[in-house]
């Protein structure tokens, strides 16, 4: 008899249940912060078993760090508008309105929770900068092609992203996109 290879396909039940998972998280945090809900907590808000939650994740930590980097590293591609002031400011303007849209609080609140939280949260925020700091190199090795002077990726992140970051987490001024431009200016 043929045996049959289990296939997994995208969109299937796995990535519907990671998905409700991943929102149900999100949502618990937005309501109750960080630290205040269960894995059954989490379970039954997305409508699985516990028993699921804990086969793909393992505990609770890991599945908050798989949310947190999931989540603030979901976006679109890195812009490539002919400049390296444009590609900063839209990417910056991208990154405004990922922060500040329904999820962004919760979402930067839980990746600040989990790098004071032991050793596999300091790992989760360090893979999330990381991932930004390759995006924003991709774009800074391209203007340095077009023969721009580009600063490095740090530096964006210092002088461009933490600002905005502090905003939203204090519930400073708003991130205007006049704001989020000078930022750039600044920058450069």
């Amino acid at each position: 008899m043929e045996e049959r290879q289990r296939v997994r396909r995208p969109g299937g039940r796995a990535a519907r249940v990671g998905a409700a998972v991943h929102q149900a998280v999100t949502d618990l945090i937005s309501e109750r912060g960080y630290g205040k809900f269960t894995v059954g907590d989490v379970a039954a808000r997305a409508g699985v078993a516990d028993s699921s939650v804990y086969r793909r994740w393992g505990n609770l930590e890991a599945l908050l760090t798989d949310v947190a980097l999931t989540r603030l590293n979901a976006r679109s591609p890195m812009p490539d508008t002919g400049s390296l002031a444009g590609d900063l400011r839209t990417y910056a303007a991208n990154v405004a309105r990922e922060i500040t849209g329904p999820e962004g609080l919760a979402l930067l609140r839980l990746a600040v929770a989990l790098s004071g939280n032991g050793q596999q949260g300091r790992r989760a925020l360090d893979d999330l900068l990381a991932e930004r700091a390759r995006h924003l190199q991709s774009m800074l090795d391209r203007a340095g092609e077009r023969g721009e002077r580009a600063p490095d990726a740090l530096e964006v992140l210092d002088h461009v992203m933490a600002p905005m970051y502090i905003r939203v987490l204090f519930g400073l001024d708003p991130l205007t996109p006049e704001y989020v431009d000078e930022l750039v200016d600044r920058l450069l």
